[in-house]
């Protein structure tokens, strides 16, 4: 076997890559990672890719890791401000430090590509990327919203394991939105109608194109949508333009349109069988169109298209009485100073204890009737 490392996606033949790709997650897609890199959504923000490899004597790719060296925690969605501050206080650098991840995606998938998912391999990657933080002088390797393959080999490793939750819709098979909600109670059912109604008495149209579709004034408007968002918040408008339209095939537009303008709208993404939400914004507020737009024809798209989960984002426990129930994301951390990795680890076994607390109070919340057979906070 032969290590590698490369500083961009364009380096790798793209079909040897996504070869190693093993389910429907789109972001890690030669072509999404290339345009990440090609229209600057990484550099400006401090996202500088190192990718690990491993091929065979034959030279075929048997291994694969995608990870940046960052010097801030912005865009990962899994947060350890506080240990930068620790480190900052001991007067120990903190920063640079690896992440495996896809930037300002807070979506499960796998982090350890690799073929027939043959745990040597894995191990393998874990320890030479241990190894080039050392000979790097990076403070830490960090590995978010793994798949559960990923995460039982990092326990096997000794990496510190953490989780925390974001809020799914799965579908039951359902033949239809109404087929969905007799499934909930009848306040929430009551609730979901009077939303939708208001939503759209106004006049609002809305519908879900493909990103193919849209027209040179669609992708302005969508785009003009999801920087405002961000600007109102005093945050970033990371992704560009032109990255968005380089990965059209995988987006998905919801568009508001009230007079013949266009309003509102949402930013999502489909895999093989699954939904994810993302940026979402609007030119003035609209009652209760957010859900709309964001939420409720998102499952309908899903029932529509027969895909098994949407995915709406991080955050936001209001997700919760309008279906999306609570499911445990993961992430392993490497810490190289001894100290502070005895000190982390016991902050995640405290933390670990609150947050499953907070895990089954949220159950508490669903509005099924039944949740039996649906996701739950164990998963």
């Amino acid at each position: 076997m032969n290590a590698t490392i490369s500083t961009s996606i364009a380096e790798i033949d793209a079909a040897q890559w996504n070869a190693l790709l093993t389910n429907d997650y789109p972001f890690l897609q030669h072509d999404f990672l290339l345009a990440l890199e090609q229209h600057d959504c990484l550099q400006p923000w401090g996202w500088h890719p190192v990718i690990f490899q491993v091929h065979n004597d034959a030279g075929e790719l048997v291994a694969a890791c995608n990870s940046y060296i960052k010097d801030n925690s912005y865009g990962e969605f899994v947060f350890d401000w506080a240990w930068a501050e620790a480190y900052q206080r001991h007067q120990l650098p903190y920063y640079p430090k690896l992440v495996a991840s896809v930037p300002f995606t807070p979506a499960q998938g796998s982090r350890l590509l690799v073929k027939n998912n043959e745990r040597a391999l894995k191990q393998q990657l874990i320890q030479m990327m241990q190894s080039f933080c050392v000979k790097q002088n990076l403070s830490s390797a960090h590995f978010l919203f793994c798949e559960d393959d990923d995460m039982q080999v990092f326990h096997e490793e000794n990496l510190l394991t953490r989780f925390d939750y974001q809020y799914h819709w799965h579908n039951q098979n359902y033949e239809s939105f109404d087929a969905f909600l007799q499934t909930l109670t009848s306040k929430r059912r009551k609730n979901i109608k009077r939303e939708r109604r208001i939503a759209t008495q106004s006049g609002v149209k809305i519908e879900i194109l493909h990103g193919t579709e849209l027209n040179e004034l669609q992708w302005q408007k969508l785009y003009e949508f999801y920087r405002v968002t961000f600007l109102r918040k005093s945050g970033a408008p990371t992704f560009t333009l032109a990255f968005f339209k380089a990965v059209a095939h995988y987006l998905r537009a919801a568009l508001a349109m009230h007079n013949d303008e266009i309003v509102a709208g949402a930013i999502l993404y489909q895999g093989n069988n699954t939904l994810y939400g993302r940026h979402w914004g609007s030119v003035e507020h609209y009652n209760q169109l957010h859900f709309e737009v964001c939420y409720y024809r998102g499952i309908e798209y899903c029932i529509d298209h027969k895909l098994a989960c949407f995915e709406p984002g991080a955050q936001g426990e209001h997700k919760i009485w309008r279906g999306f129930l609570p499911v445990k994301t993961r992430s392993a951390h490497w810490i190289e100073h001894q100290g502070f990795r005895a000190a982390i680890s016991e902050f995640l076994n405290r933390e670990a204890q609150a947050v499953d607390h907070y895990g089954h109070e949220l159950m508490d919340a669903s509005p099924y009737k039944n949740v039996a057979g649906k996701c739950s906070a164990e998963d």
